[in-house]
């Protein structure tokens, strides 16, 4: 089993959970370079917002600083982000679904983040 089949199969789980609770959404992946999260609707049908360190506005603030999308601070940003356009929807509250990932670091930088920006998980 390689690496992306053991972090599924550690995903699963989770997934089958909030499918169970039919409830909004937030998934989180992440490569080395950037970071992306998404909400998607409690059927897991449709995708109703998106935020990445690859969008324009992302990329402009982190402009100036290293490792540019591949850190806690690019990650903390897409959390806002994420929360932001979530709020503006009008969707208040989520499942945080972490795609097996651990979390420290990144992933938790996003997760504060949106809750910090209002976001309920």
């Amino acid at each position: 089993m390689d690496k992306k089949l053991a972090r599924l199969r550690r995903a699963r789980q989770t997934r089958l959970k909030i499918r169970e609770l039919r409830v909004n959404r937030l998934t989180v992946f992440r490569t080395n370079t950037h970071i992306y999260a998404s909400i998607t609707d409690a059927g897991g049908e449709r995708v109703l917002v998106t935020a990445s360190t690859v969008e324009p506005g992302v990329r402009s603030q982190l402009a100036g600083q290293t490792g540019r999308g591949g850190n806690a601070d690019a990650a903390a940003i897409v959390g806002k982000l994420i929360a932001e356009k979530a709020l503006k929807a009008g969707i208040d509250s989520v499942a945080f679904d972490r795609a097996g990932y651990r979390f420290h670091g990144r992933v938790k930088a996003l997760a504060e983040a949106a809750r910090e920006a209002g976001l309920k998980f």
